[in-house]
């Protein structure tokens, strides 16, 4: 269970490096479960501007811990005005199924 959610975790951290390469001017937050999460600058701006704490994770392929800030989905609706009225561009991120590990549902006639 520990390695299954280190590798998500590496994933995600990951997925944050891409995207912050393309896109280096919005801040990137993660659905991650019923959490949203942003990592490292974008952790450190968002905790400003929405007076939130953020904490230092440790990751198993990182050599220095990264910042984490994370808040319930349901307080969306709360924080991403806030960021936008910041003059902050902001991207959500929900993560999709590929199509190849969905299973397959049977239809019943």
């Amino acid at each position: 269970m520990v390695k299954k959610n280190a590798e998500k975790d590496v994933g995600f951290v990951r997925q944050f490096n891409e995207l912050k390469k393309k896109h280096p001017d919005a801040m990137l937050l993660f659905r991650n479960g019923n959490f949203y999460e942003m990592y490292k600058e974008d952790a450190l701006k968002a905790s400003v501007i929405l007076a939130l704490k953020v904490s230092d994770k440790i990751l198993p392929l990182e050599k220095d811990p990264i910042k984490l800030l994370i808040f319930p989905h349901h307080e969306l609706d709360i924080h991403h005005p806030k960021l936008v009225r910041s003059g902050e561009r902001v991207a959500i991120c929900d993560a999709l199924a590929r199509p190849g590990l969905m299973k397959k549902q049977r239809v019943k006639v």
